[in-house]
Protein backbone atom coordinates (compact mmCIF):
# COMPACT_ATOMS: atom_id res chain seq x y z
CA UNK A 1 0.00 0.00 0.00
CA UNK A 2 1.36 3.38 -0.64
CA UNK A 3 0.79 4.28 3.43
CA UNK A 4 3.91 2.38 4.02
CA UNK A 5 5.62 2.88 0.95
CA UNK A 6 5.69 6.99 1.83
CA UNK A 7 6.60 5.42 5.23
CA UNK A 8 9.64 4.35 3.80
CA UNK A 9 10.49 8.05 2.47
CA UNK A 10 10.10 9.71 5.33
CA UNK A 11 12.18 7.07 7.06
CA UNK A 12 15.13 8.35 5.27
CA UNK A 13 18.39 9.88 7.52
CA UNK A 14 21.25 9.97 10.14
CA UNK A 15 23.91 11.79 10.07
CA UNK A 16 27.42 10.32 9.16
CA UNK A 17 26.43 7.11 7.65
CA UNK A 18 23.33 6.83 5.44
CA UNK A 19 20.74 3.79 5.02
CA UNK A 20 19.48 4.03 2.15
CA UNK A 21 15.41 3.20 1.85
CA UNK A 22 14.03 1.81 -1.68
CA UNK A 23 10.68 0.73 -3.09
CA UNK A 24 9.29 -2.82 -4.21
CA UNK A 25 11.52 -2.07 -7.09
CA UNK A 26 14.34 -1.22 -5.55
CA UNK A 27 14.57 2.21 -6.57
CA UNK A 28 16.24 4.40 -3.58
CA UNK A 29 13.55 6.71 -2.50
CA UNK A 30 15.36 7.90 0.91
CA UNK A 31 17.92 8.23 3.37
CA UNK A 32 18.67 8.08 7.13
CA UNK A 33 21.56 9.32 8.35
CA UNK A 34 23.47 8.52 11.71
CA UNK A 35 22.34 11.83 13.00
CA UNK A 36 18.26 11.46 13.01
CA UNK A 37 18.22 13.17 9.31
CA UNK A 38 15.87 12.28 7.19
CA UNK A 39 16.13 12.63 3.39
CA UNK A 40 14.75 12.10 0.42
CA UNK A 41 15.85 10.68 -2.77
CA UNK A 42 16.83 13.95 -3.79
CA UNK A 43 18.77 14.63 -0.49
CA UNK A 44 16.74 17.50 0.71
CA UNK A 45 16.06 16.96 4.16
CA UNK A 46 12.45 16.45 5.21
CA UNK A 47 12.52 15.99 8.89
CA UNK A 48 14.43 14.70 11.88
CA UNK A 49 14.45 11.90 14.33
CA UNK A 50 15.65 12.60 18.05
CA UNK A 51 16.79 9.89 19.95
CA UNK A 52 14.37 11.16 23.33
CA UNK A 53 11.85 9.65 20.64
CA UNK A 54 11.23 13.36 19.55
CA UNK A 55 10.25 13.88 15.43
CA UNK A 56 10.04 17.22 14.02
CA UNK A 57 9.85 18.20 10.24
CA UNK A 58 12.48 19.91 8.66
CA UNK A 59 11.62 23.39 10.41
CA UNK A 60 12.77 21.33 13.60
CA UNK A 61 8.92 22.35 14.87
CA UNK A 62 7.76 19.07 16.69
CA UNK A 63 5.16 17.15 14.85
CA UNK A 64 5.12 14.01 17.55
CA UNK A 65 6.91 11.43 19.75
CA UNK A 66 7.62 7.42 19.70
CA UNK A 67 7.41 6.38 23.06
CA UNK A 68 9.64 3.48 24.54
CA UNK A 69 6.51 1.76 24.72
CA UNK A 70 6.26 1.90 20.67
CA UNK A 71 3.29 4.46 21.21
CA UNK A 72 3.32 7.23 18.46
CA UNK A 73 1.74 10.24 19.98
CA UNK A 74 0.76 13.51 17.44
CA UNK A 75 2.45 17.27 18.97
CA UNK A 76 -0.72 16.86 21.21
CA UNK A 77 0.28 13.99 23.13
CA UNK A 78 -2.62 12.35 21.19
CA UNK A 79 -1.92 8.60 20.64
CA UNK A 80 -1.97 8.16 16.90
CA UNK A 81 -0.60 4.56 16.64
CA UNK A 82 1.33 1.70 17.68
CA UNK A 83 4.67 0.11 16.69
CA UNK A 84 5.37 -3.49 18.38
CA UNK A 85 8.53 -5.17 19.00
CA UNK A 86 7.65 -7.87 16.02
CA UNK A 87 7.61 -4.74 13.45
CA UNK A 88 3.64 -4.53 13.30
CA UNK A 89 2.41 -1.83 12.77
CA UNK A 90 -1.03 -0.45 13.68
CA UNK A 91 -3.00 2.48 13.88
CA UNK A 92 -4.93 4.07 16.92
CA UNK A 93 -8.22 1.47 16.59
CA UNK A 94 -5.34 -0.85 16.64
CA UNK A 95 -6.12 -2.19 13.51
CA UNK A 96 -2.73 -3.10 11.46
CA UNK A 97 -1.96 -1.23 8.37
CA UNK A 98 1.52 -2.94 7.83
CA UNK A 99 4.62 -4.76 8.95
CA UNK A 100 8.12 -3.55 9.01
CA UNK A 101 10.54 -6.35 9.43
CA UNK A 102 13.74 -7.99 8.66
CA UNK A 103 14.25 -5.64 6.17
CA UNK A 104 10.94 -5.68 4.36
CA UNK A 105 8.64 -3.12 4.63
CA UNK A 106 4.67 -4.88 4.10
CA UNK A 107 1.46 -4.07 3.88
CA UNK A 108 -1.48 -5.28 5.96
CA UNK A 109 -1.75 -8.15 3.24
CA UNK A 110 2.15 -8.91 3.76
CA UNK A 111 2.56 -7.83 0.31
CA UNK A 112 6.19 -6.31 0.22
CA UNK A 113 6.03 -2.65 -0.76
CA UNK A 114 9.31 -1.74 -0.06
CA UNK A 115 12.97 -2.25 1.11
CA UNK A 116 15.31 -0.84 4.46
CA UNK A 117 18.83 -1.74 5.63
CA UNK A 118 18.31 -4.01 8.55
CA UNK A 119 20.39 -1.50 10.76
CA UNK A 120 17.75 1.18 10.69
CA UNK A 121 15.82 0.38 13.70
CA UNK A 122 12.50 -0.70 13.26
CA UNK A 123 10.71 2.12 15.30
CA UNK A 124 12.72 4.39 12.87
CA UNK A 125 11.12 3.02 10.02
CA UNK A 126 7.36 2.42 11.37
CA UNK A 127 6.99 6.23 13.29
CA UNK A 128 8.39 8.43 10.08
CA UNK A 129 5.49 7.10 8.39
CA UNK A 130 2.97 8.02 10.76
CA UNK A 131 4.49 11.27 11.54
CA UNK A 132 4.90 12.01 7.57
CA UNK A 133 1.95 10.32 6.21
CA UNK A 134 -1.15 10.49 8.43
CA UNK A 135 -3.54 10.92 5.47
CA UNK A 136 -3.01 7.49 4.60
CA UNK A 137 -3.85 6.27 7.93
Amino acid sequence: MKFILTLIIALLSFTGISQRIQNSSYSTIGYINTDGRVQNDSYSTIGYYNDNGRVQNSSYSTIGYINDDGRVQNSSYSTIGYIDDDGRVQNSSYSTIGYVKDGRVQNSSYSTIGYYDESVPVHWVAGFFFFFFTDEL
